[in-house]
Parts: C-alpha cells; sequence; structure tokens
C-alpha cells in the first residue's frame, strides 16, 4: 500500500475524528447535567463512532456477528454524523450572525437550556426521517434507458442491447438475496451484453468469500457475455482475491485490453486509475490500448473513474461507461462530485462520443441514498448499416 493512500487514510480519520468531538460537544451542551445521563450518552456516542473501526479489525476473524452488527452501526452512524454536523453548524452559524445583527430574543428572557433541548431533539428527529427515507430510496432501484445512435458498421449487428451496472458493492450491506434481485431484473431486460463497470466488490472482502456472495451473478444471462473492468474498492480489498473471485462468477475481466466480439465491435476495457497507489504497476495509455483495433468498428470503452473523457472522444471511442461517483450518495456531497468530475452522473456527448456515468446500483458505508437512486442502465445502441 503506498505511503499516499495512508496520509489519505489518515486524513480522513483525522476529519471523521474532529466531526466527531465537535458533534458530541455540542450535543452534551443541550443535555441535563446529570452525570449519568452525560456518561451513558458519551459512551454510546464513542460505541456508535468507533462502530466502522471495529468492524474492520474483526472483519478477518470468525466473528461474523460481531463484524456485521459493527458494520451496520459504524455506516449509517457515519450517514447521521453528516447531518448531525450540518445541524449543529447551522445553529452555530446562527449564533455568530446573531452576534452582529441581535435577531433572535435576549437569553436572559428565554430557557436557554429548553431551546438547546427543543433543537437538540428536532435535529435528532430530523436525521431519523433522513435515515429512514434514505434507506428506502436506496433500495428502489429505477432502470435508465438509453437510445443512442452510432455512425459505424457493426458487421451484421443493427442494435445492441446493453445492459450496464457499476458499484454494486457486495459485501455486508449488500448480500446473496440482494444480488439474485439484481441479476431477477437484469435478465427481465434480456441483454445481449452485460457491462460491469468496476467496485462490483466492496473493501471488507472477507464477508463476500465467506457467504459466497456474488454466487447470483453466475445467473446472469446474455449471449454476448458479461464483462467488467476493475475499480479503486478491489484494488483497496486486495485485487488478486478480487479478480480470482470475479471471474470464478462466469465475469470476464478486461485488464487494459480490447476484445473484439462477433467480429463487429470493440470492447475495451481500463484498470482502475489508483492502480499505481496499491501496486508498483501503471494502468497503459489509451492510445496503447487501442492501437491494434480497426476504427471503423464501434468501440466501447468501460473506465471506472471518468477522469479525463478528452481522451476518449482523442481516440475515437464511441461510448465510455464509468461509475464510481455515486453523484455523492448523501446529498448535498453531489455539488462536490460535480465540481470533480466533469459529469457527475448522467449522459454527455463530445463530437462523437456518447459518455454515460452512473450513480451506481449499490452503496458505499450505509445502505442509504439521499439526492439521487440508484439505477441499472440499459442502453439501446444501434450502428449505421
Amino acid at each position: 500500500m503506498r505511503l499516499s493512500f495512508i496520509i489519505f487514510i489518515l486524513i480522513v480519520l483525522g476529519i471523521y475524528s474532529l466531526g466527531n468531538l465537535y458533534v458530541c460537544i455540542r450535543g452534551l451542551q443541550a443535555l441535563p447535567s446529570n452525570f449519568w445521563f452525560r456518561i451513558s450518552f458519551i459512551a454510546v456516542f464513542v460505541l456508535l463512532a468507533s462502530s466502522y473501526m471495529i468492524s474492520r479489525v474483526v472483519e478477518r476473524t470468525d466473528i461474523g456477528t460481531l463484524h456485521y452488527l459493527s458494520y451496520w452501526a459504524g455506516s449509517y452512524w457515519m450517514a447521521a454524523l453528516l447531518y448531525f454536523f450540518m445541524a449543529v453548524l447551522l445553529f452555530d452559524i446562527v449564533r455568530l450572525v446573531n452576534l452582529g445583527f441581535h435577531f433572535l430574543p435576549d437569553r436572559t428572557s428565554l430557557n436557554y437550556l429548553h431551546l438547546k433541548q427543543i433543537a437538540f431533539g428536532s435535529s435528532v428527529f430530523v436525521v431519523i426521517v433522513l435515515l429512514v427515507y434514505g434507506t428506502w430510496n436506496a433500495s428502489n432501484v429505477k432502470i435508465k434507458q438509453l437510445n443512442l445512435n452510432v455512425s459505424k458498421q457493426a458487421d451484421a449487428i443493427k442494435n445492441l442491447n446493453i445492459v450496464m451496472v457499476s458499484d454494486i458493492h457486495l459485501g455486508s450491506m449488500f448480500g446473496k438475496q440482494s444480488v439474485a434481485t439484481m441479476v431477477n431484473r437484469i435478465n427481465q431486460i434480456n441483454p445481449d451484453i452485460v457491462l460491469l463497470v468496476g467496485d462490483i466488490l466492496d473493501e471488507a472482502q472477507n464477508p463476500i468469500f465467506r457467504d459466497n456472495t456474488g454466487e447470483p451473478l453466475k445467473m446472469l444471462k446474455a449471449p454476448l457475455g458479461v464483462y467488467a473492468v476493475t475499480g479503486n474498492h478491489e484494488y483497496i480489498g486486495g485485487i488478486n482475491r478480487a479478480v480470482k473471485y470475479i471471474e470464478s462468477l462466469n465475469i470476464k475481466l478486461n485488464h487494459d485490453t480490447t476484445i473484439l466480439i462477433n467480429n463487429a465491435f470493440y470492447l475495451a476495457g481500463r484498470e482502475d486509475k489508483d492502480i499505481n497507489r496499491f501496486t508498483n504497476k501503471n494502468r497503459k495509455s489509451l492510445d496503447k490500448i487501442l492501437q491494434n483495433v480497426n476504427h471503423q468498428l464501434p468501440i466501447i470503452l468501460l473506465d471506472h473513474q471518468p477522469f479525463g473523457l478528452n481522451q476518449a472522444v482523442e481516440n475515437g471511442v464511441d461510448l465510455q461507461l464509468s461509475g464510481h461517483t455515486h453523484h455523492g450518495q448523501f446529498w448535498p456531497i453531489n455539488y462536490l462530485t460535480n465540481r470533480i468530475y466533469e459529469v457527475s452522473w448522467g449522459y454527455k456527448q463530445k463530437k462523437d462520443t456518447h459518455i454515460y456515468v452512473s450513480c451506481g446500483y449499490g452503496t458505499w458505508g450505509p445502505p442509504i441514498r439521499i439526492g439521487n437512486r440508484p439505477e441499472i442502465v440499459n442502453i439501446k445502441l444501434s450502428f449505421v448499416q
């Protein structure tokens, strides 16, 4: 594991710890002064805040129940912390503005502790509502349909029915039954080809292998095959084990290569952009991957992270499919992903290149989505005859 990734993890843990400390202190200020009440609050708070780390420690043991309980508690707490932090920050901003404009009643004329308790209770209620809604929303997958035209001939193929899915994140939050449900929905579309665009596995791999979570993926039906590329989470969890497991599910992984399918079109797949963070390797440049292809035939590119979209345009790619972003997964993080990526979610055409970035099927962390719904992408690709 590269030093840069370790530094990144330490920064994330530092921010997470400071966020927890901030919310905990402000929560304590809204509670009655009863000693045991406060001690109980701190104990529960610390347990929730540390649950995700506990789950990662026990992941490699046989204590499956403890792993699942701590993983679920810790994951949900991460989502709750985001919205508690926003609520506390909003209250503090109002208080700071009031110092200059004095629009709030004077503290001496009010029961200030009572107001804090109302704010505390209101925040808890709103956060619970958001978590419940987000859980429901994350389980209601939609089928996104696109009709696209490519100005190339694909031998005898006039139309190609593609199903694309990204960011499944098999693991403790996405079990075997959820996989079976996804497979059934994909098969109902009767795809010609199924394309899985990275992060098939979550980084916590031991529960996946132990429960054989991905087994229903063997039931995917597509006459032209099921293909995939790696995502960053396959590398975080351990790329060698991940590749071996994915290929055991009758999925063909495309490692920086092109595959000519039915002498009609090319499927190009790139290793994940983060390969150099976890190995001593660099992925191939796109021009090298495509150097021996016949550009008279259509080219479909799978690239997990949607960076450098102009590379696809410059190299004559007809359709690029990406994921990774989750479109933030939680509002308002989508505003951040919109700034980071040229396309955070959805369709864009650049010259003759069609680009679609999926917000994903599964979730990272809690099974919660607020601001977007998970999707299966069904692309009807038509070729010139």
